[in-house]
């Protein structure tokens, strides 16, 4: 009896597999690092074929912590980190470089060149994002540039380019299956957010062969069947993708305009649901295809801050002030209030709406009296900062009021963060029963694809909640926090 699902999640620093039935019912979850490169200051890669061996890895042990085999799994489900750019020999299947990760800011001055030639509002209409290093294209870009070769084999047609769900598509289908969904492509720079296609203009802009790109299929889609891939039958249909934020946002299951998500994993992404037609920030956030069923497209308003998690993981391996990422809530609930010390966690420049590349972390407000538990609770609530910034804007270009911000990732388990998270923002938080929402919602994707949920209302009803954190401070303090953290924000 094949009634399973096995969701992916290939997420910056890790591998998660979750095994769980139709009813939600967890019966394996397991978690694998790898290795993150950085060659030069700014820089960020990663192995792809260890990103490989990390998923069949992560599949194996899942299975066997589920005691099941692989006959049981009804379908495949991919989510991942998006922007992440990947680009392979067709006939080799092996990389031609290591794959350029979304912090990566190595094509700032490449950005900064074409802002100056005033190609931004060109790009910004098109694709409902900014000229920035983050996205895909000027990574693909530079690869065909430095990598001997590349651009040649390029035209001939002999590379493929991929962000992380298809490149883990590809490996999974044997090279049978060369496709995206929309929720990763209109990450790229090369997405028209109206059509749905790959732009001519664009592609033209940023110097890509379309030969590289891959086929765009909906959220639910017949993507490919695993073929050799260790520990799994042949045939296993992969039916379900979505970059890692628009899954979550699926998988919280804000199916209704103005229902919104924050992630918080290595960075944080805010995302709101703003209906089938797309709304274009005023402020710096973007726009991105939140899913598409059918020929029915969601779109949704996002705000990504590049660093929350990972602020917390440079306490832990930079400054080594905590010997794990769990310690720092009790160290930052010892102190009753920062003291004064704020941290603007501009680890990788600054993302929404500020979209500073060149910005740098800072801590200010130090004094003989400040401890590293001030510090810990600086880094918490920079990282809760950053959605006020982010959550203001998005409900004024929306026009929506946001009644309640559902979270999810790592860091929502923090209940200090979470609390400080809805004094600041003056809304309620509701955290859920599963946390793993990114991965639960390439789940939903791929139960839709093959019939397991037959509708978003079916889903709608398997959502649980766990706890809600309501706002405790007084407005005058949320305002007098507020006006410091963006005084505090502008140095940076």
């Amino acid at each position: 009896m094949n009634d399973l699902i096995l969701s992916i999640d290939q997420g910056t620093t890790g591998t998660t597999v979750l095994i769980l039935d139709k009813h939600l019912n967890l019966l394996a979850k397991k978690n694998n690092e790898f290795t993150q490169h950085y060659p030069q200051p700014g820089w960020v890669e990663h192995d792809a074929e260890e990103i490989w061996a990390s998923t069949t890895k992560t599949i194996g042990e899942a299975l066997q912590l589920a005691s099941i085999d692989g006959n049981r799994i009804a379908c495949i489900g991919i989510t991942n980190q998006r922007e992440t750019t990947t680009i392979w020999n067709r006939h080799t299947h092996t990389p031609i470089h290591r794959s350029i990760v979304w912090q990566d800011r190595r094509t700032a001055p490449f950005c900064e060149k074409l802002k100056k030639q005033g190609k931004a509002p060109k790009v910004r209409s098109k694709t409902g994002l900014v000229l920035d290093p983050y996205f895909s294209g000027t990574k693909i870009r530079w690869l065909l540039d430095n990598v001997p070769g590349a651009k040649k084999e390029a035209l001939e047609g002999h590379l493929a380019f991929g962000t992380i769900d298809t490149w883990l598509l590809w490996k999974l289908t044997n090279g049978a299956s060369h496709a995206t969904d929309p929720s990763n492509a209109c990450r790229t720079l090369l997405l028209n957010l109206k059509t749905l296609k790959w732009d001519e203009e664009l592609l033209k802009l940023f110097g890509i062969p379309s030969s590289l790109l891959p086929e765009i299929k909906p959220n639910a889609s017949p993507f490919g069947v695993t073929k050799n891939v260790p520990g799994l039958p042949d045939g296993i249909p992969i039916s379900g993708m979505a970059g890692d934020q628009q899954s979550a946002l699926f998988g919280q299951a804000c199916f209704d305009v103005g229902e919104a998500k924050c992630t918080y994993g290595t960075g944080s992404f805010l995302l709101m649901n703003v209906g089938t037609k797309p709304v274009y920030s005023k402020k710096g956030l973007l726009t991105s295809v939140a899913w598409q069923l059918g020929n029915k497209i969601t779109y949704a308003l996002e705000g990504s801050s590049f660093i929350a998690g990972a602020a917390v993981q440079w306490l832990r391996d930079g400054l080594k002030i905590i010997n794990s990422s769990s310690e720092i809530e009790n160290l930052a609930a010892s102190v009753p209030d920062n003291g004064g010390v704020y941290f603007v966690p501009a680890l990788a420049g600054l993302g929404a709406p500020y979209w500073n590349p060149h910005a740098r972390g800072m801590i200010c407000g130090l004094t003989r009296g400040a401890t590293k538990a001030h510090l810990a609770r600086a880094t918490l609530e920079g990282i809760a900062f950053q959605q006020l910034d982010i959550l203001e804007i998005m409900q004024k270009d929306s026009g929506k009021k946001c009644k309640a911000l559902k979270v999810d990732g790592g860091a929502c388990a923090n209940n200090l963060m979470m609390q400080f998270q809805a004094d600041i923002l003056g809304t309620k938080i509701v955290r859920p029963q599963t946390i793993e929402t990114t991965a639960l919602g390439a789940a939903f994707l791929a139960g839709l694809g093959v019939g397991l949920w037959k509708s978003q209302e079916e889903i709608r009803q398997s959502w649980k909640q766990d706890h809600i954190f309501e706002p405790q401070i007084p407005k005058a303090k949320r305002e007098s926090l507020k006006k410091k953290w963006q005084e505090v924000v502008k140095k940076a």
